[in-house]
């Protein structure tokens, strides 16, 4: 029995400052109609999708940022997101800023099923960045000050895309960099990796030239070596254009299990992007070159969980 899904990427343009949660939620809404009105099953939104990417800006109280946060889902806010997939029969993947009940900050993604219920959370872990203002950088990345590390691992779960049962994981934007968050979940049997993210066009660090193509290229670069290496589909969703100033990246991006770009987005603005998924094609890396119970060898890989950093390897001096 065929098994296939058709999947959006809802690629959204900039988010300035001064706009409120209304503005995106209502542009959020139109991206849902137009997936909806060309098949898809669901719609992926990218990282932190109702403000701009405010960890951009430096806070000196914590407290003075809590209006970026949502403290529940769904809210007034969003509650029009969750009844636009009730109505239209469309599951939905949407990134945000979570504040827990008990003042916990973290990098949220959801995926919800049409019914308007959470199949599955994920809370971002390869947190980039740093903790305090950095003089150095052209543009502060507070990342690290805003949100803690995801506390969720990287969770798979088998839920309903349309009429199909899909085993569903989530990363958010620099979580695509890290081969060990896609083995996880590739570890689970994933089908479908969904993904946002807000990255800079240029590299802010100021510590030493990246070539401005390479930021794209990096990023398709990650993603699909993760689905080929994985054996499963991904959806890469950009916040793009020029936002308070700052330029961000677009380029989303449908990739199959064979790392193929199968849809890309042209614009750096709201734009769909739809691609018809046959998940059948997860089995042929899954059975074959990337059959883990037959290939792996984890005996050999504990460094990678025993050490953090990397370490210089032993001398070798000749014999005298």
């Amino acid at each position: 029995m065929s098994r296939r899904i058709v999947v959006a990427a809802a690629q959204m343009g900039p988010i300035q400052k001064e706009e409120g949660r209304e503005v995106a939620v209502a542009r959020m809404v139109g991206l849902m109609g137009k997936a909806a009105s060309r098949g898809a099953e669901v719609v992926v939104f990218p990282e932190l999708a109702l403000t701009t990417f405010f960890p951009r800006w430096y806070h000196e109280d914590l407290a003075e940022a809590d209006r970026w946060y949502e403290h529940s889902m769904p809210s007034n806010a969003t509650a029009p997101l969750f009844d636009a997939a009730r109505r239209l029969g469309l599951g939905f993947h949407l990134g945000y800023a979570e504040k827990t009940p008990d003042g916990r900050r973290f990098n949220t993604a959801i995926y919800v099923h049409p019914s308007g219920q959470v199949a599955l959370k994920y809370r971002k872990v390869h947190l980039p960045g740093h903790a305090e203002f950095d003089p150095v950088r052209k543009v502060q990345h507070l990342e690290k000050r805003y949100f803690e590390p995801g506390d969720l691992g990287f969770p798979v779960v088998r839920a309903p895309v349309g009429a199909t049962q899909v085993n569903i994981g989530m990363m958010i934007c620099n979580d695509r960099r890290w081969p060990e968050a896609w083995r996880v979940l590739g570890l689970q049997q994933v089908e479908l990796v969904m993904l946002g993210y807000n990255t800079p066009s240029l590299n802010m660090e100021n510590r030493g030239f990246e070539a401005h193509h390479l930021r794209v290229a990096h990023s398709h670069l990650s993603i699909q070596a993760g689905c080929y290496q994985n054996a499963c589909f991904g959806v890469g969703v950009a916040k793009a254009g020029t936002e308070d100033g700052h330029e961000l990246f677009g380029h989303s991006i449908i990739v199959n299990p064979q790392g193929e770009i199968m849809a890309q987005a042209t614009s750096w603005d709201d734009e769909v992007i739809v691609a018809d998924c046959d998940l059948g094609m997860c089995e042929l890396g899954r059975t074959t070159i990337f059959n883990f119970a037959r290939h792996r060898r984890p005996e050999h890989y504990t460094r990678i969980t025993s050490q953090v950093g990397s370490e210089p390897p032993p001398v070798w001096a000749p014999s005298p």
